[in-house]
């Protein structure tokens, strides 16, 4: 009974955590408990007494004041007070706080605990997260005091449904400003401390990378101490990411378990004591060689667990040891129920703990050596799923098959790395000679991670779902777990869960009309999804395609581009980024001929994939979108979706494009913010306008004195219409991408 009401109250505290996403969510916990302390008592009498009910009613509703009270605020003197909307010039003074990192767009990243400002009087503290020219941060390390010179922004929020969150990945890390550095000098006293963390993790990477080599030497090192710390090139990483295997870069229970069962082993015939001594040094060596992680965290503790029963010569209860281990560090870091990287490390877990023996029973047909290897990647991918479509809706069909190849290396390098780590220590030449040996496996394991992204279908969109869809999906895989009786119906079980992830999102994808003006701030970028056909106008440069345009499409289940429209031919590379990644099956070019929007790499892709390209110059009709290019220079082109008439003018029409063209008519106005004739305005007279960059005041003052309702993406986020709904802003909606567990 005792250990039955500790596992009550340990899911009452995670449950009040997680209620805290939706209004009166502690309410709803006590109310659920009150409600099951009254009924439970009287379908099993002397089981679960109503106490019992009512103290973890209790518990979840201190644990839904106790979040908000553990989230990071800036404080009364934080450094992100005298940050604006506008970047502004100024000199911070700080340590920093760990080694730089290198960023997707080629920046170094360090973080500064600021200390003052200059020319502010007043105390002034809190959190940077800085950005660089690499050559300027190849210097700096942990605990130097240097004074930065550059500009201090707010981060933005997701200004695109599903966008990455700037602003709450900076609160994550109790950090509220940022700031882009232009001059570093380095302060007094500048002496490079004897010992540090850092400097062990260092003397790692360098050991490890001096004989294999790059990508070689920094995977083998992230197996060992983490993506967090070791500089994995992205394109090794995206490739890892994109197949189902981020957690081999990632130190974690893998490793954990790999440590623990080879200590034990090797000292099997030691005492006990002995045993436990040897498992924990090995432990704490992980933990002090990964750092502070919540995945290691997590992983660290249940190692405690086991040695704990292996010391009282009783099994530990797997499960009972995960929850109450997550329940400790939920408590000693109550912001991690929201951290993703947590949540799929501890369903991983789960899922390895409750239905690896379910899988493997039914893989009996196969031999006991091999029925395993299958029924843990299985097992995993199944309890990660339901999560890993909420918040990306993106699964890879290679997933299974590449886990079972590549886990008999994985096993061998996390080992293998962890004892060539050890050595290094000692010896940074011996640590090297020992990953050398390495060698081949490690390049065997990119090798096959590569090849497999570059098969046809490596990833497949099927956007993402709802919450209360997601908890279903959860629902369904606890019935062979919690109700044995089910396992027999697996079948009818995995049907269920296929259609209610199909089935409505075909149906609601075949009849949507949707526009989606995305927020770029800089680039005229129009996404128009129309009963299941979907078009594309602009793209932006590389960065805006990989960064916002496919990571919107990949949400919204989009594998296909059944056209698209070209119109800015300064910034050709995103088209060739695209590309890589979706096809697209007609592209209309509204450039010039003579200098075409797509550059040859983008040309060469669209010829592979035999799209058709054709220069716009006529009247086309897409489905049940009609596009009508009214004049190529300046350029404005008419859209009739549904029943709106857009008008899009990239360019500012002139007196003579006025007389010749007709402009009215159009309900929707879409440009790029620039100051517009008032006679031009008058003509229009839209019912609506969204501007995709900065908007002149004059401009905005004049259509809403006509009565114009006017968007700004750049304050509101993207602005998406149906005919239902109308328009909707992204920020204004609290669209921001979330975790669900």
């Amino acid at each position: 009974m005792a250990v039955t009401s500790v596992v009550i109250w340990c899911l009452a505290y995670i449950l009040g955590l997680m209620a805290t996403a939706f209004p009166w969510g502690g309410a709803a916990v006590l109310g659920c408990a009150t409600i099951a302390a009254f009924v439970v008592p009287r379908i099993k009498p002397g089981y679960f007494p109503a106490k019992i009910w009512l103290i973890a009613g209790v518990i979840g509703v201190l644990a839904s004041f106790y979040l908000p009270l553990r989230s990071p605020q800036p404080s009364a003197h934080d450094v992100s007070r005298f940050a604006t909307d506008a970047r502004q010039e100024m000199t911070v003074y700080g340590q920093v706080e760990e080694l730089p990192r290198l960023t997707r767009s080629g920046k170094s990243q360090v973080w500064l605990a600021v200390s003052g400002v200059a020319s502010i009087d007043e105390t002034v503290d809190g959190k940077l997260y800085v950005t660089m020219p690499p050559v300027m941060a190849k210097d700096l390390y942990p605990g130097a005091a240097i004074a930065l010179t550059g500009s201090l922004y707010k981060p933005k929020p997701a200004l695109n449904p599903g966008g990455f969150d700037f602003q709450k990945y900076l609160a994550q890390e109790e950090s509220f400003a940022g700031f882009k550095a232009t001059t570093v000098e380095r302060l007094e006293p500048t002496q490079k401390p004897s010992w540090g963390l850092w400097m062990v993790q260092q003397r790692i990477i360098k050991s490890q990378a001096d004989r294999l080599g790059s990508p070689e030497g920094a995977l083998l090192s992230a197996m060992v101490l983490g993506g967090r710390v070791v500089n994995v090139p992205f394109e090794v990483k995206d490739a890892f990411t994109k197949i189902g295997l981020s957690h081999a870069l990632a130190a974690s229970g893998f490793q954990v378990s790999l440590i623990l069962g080879v200590v034990l082993a090797l000292t099997r015939r030691f005492p006990k004591l002995v045993q436990v001594c040897f498992g924990a040094t090995g432990l704490i060596i992980f933990l002090g060689l990964a750092g502070v992680q919540p995945a290691v965290l997590r992983a660290v503790f249940m190692g405690f667990a086991i040695l704990i029963g292996v010391a009282a010569d009783k099994q530990v209860k797997p499960i009972g040891s995960l929850l109450l281990s997550v329940t400790i560090l939920l408590f000693i870091y109550p912001t991690w129920i929201w951290n993703l990287g947590f949540q799929l490390s501890v369903l991983a877990t789960l899922g390895l703990l409750v239905t690896v023996p379910i899988l493997t029973k039914w893989l009996d047909w196969l031999p006991s050596a091999i029925a395993p290897p299958f029924a843990v990647p299985i097992a995993a991918y199944i309890w990660t799923l339901p999560l890993q479509l909420y918040a990306f809706g993106i699964v890879s069909p290679y997933s299974i098959l590449v886990n079972v190849i590549v886990t008999p290396l994985i096993s061998i390098l996390s080992i293998g790395g962890f004892i060539s780590a050890i050595l290094a220590l000692a010896s940074e030449s011996i640590g090297s000679y020992a990953a050398w040996l390495f060698y081949y496996p490690t390049h065997w394991l990119i090798a096959i991670v590569i090849f497999f992204c570059k098969l046809p279908g490596n990833s497949v969109a099927l956007g993402t779902i709802s919450s209360v869809l997601t908890l279903a999906l959860y629902g369904l895989i606890c019935l062979p777990w919690l109700q044995p009786r089910c396992q027999r119906w697996w079948g009818l079980i995995l049907l269920v869960g296929i259609s209610l992830v199909f089935i409505p999102a075909s149906y609601a994808r075949a009849n949507l009309l949707q526009v989606s003006a995305i927020a770029t701030n800089r680039d005229p970028i129009l996404i128009i999804q129309d009963g299941g056909r979907v078009g594309l106008v602009n793209t932006g440069d590389a960065a805006t395609a990989s960064s916002t345009v496919l990571p919107f499409l990949q949400k919204q289940g989009v594998n296909q581009i059944d056209w698209a429209i070209a119109a800015n031919p300064s910034n050709p590379n995103g088209w060739a980024t695209l590309l890589d990644t979706l096809p697209i099956k007609a592209l209309y070019d509204l450039s010039d001929a003579n200098q075409p929007a797509l550059n040859p790499q983008a040309m060469r892709s669209l010829e592979k994939q035999h799209s058709q390209y054709v220069q716009l110059t006529e009247n086309i009709a897409l489905g049940s979108v009609a596009v009508r290019p009214l004049s190529l220079n300046p350029t404005i082109v008419q859209f009739q979706i549904g029943p709106q008439r857009w008008l899009w003018l990239k360019d500012v029409p002139t007196d003579q494009t006025e007389s010749e063209v007709d402009l009215q008519g159009n309900q929707i106005l879409w440009w790029s913010g620039k100051a517009l004739p008032p006679t031009l305005l008058k003509t229009l007279s839209p019912k609506s306008a969204i501007a995709y960059a900065q908007v002149s005041s004059r401009t905005y003052n004049q259509l809403q004195r006509i009565g114009t309702s006017v968007y700004r993406t750049a304050q509101t986020g993207a602005i998406q219409w149906t005919p239902k709904l109308g328009f909707k802003a992204t920020l204004e909606s609290g669209e921001a991408d979330a975790a669900l567990l």
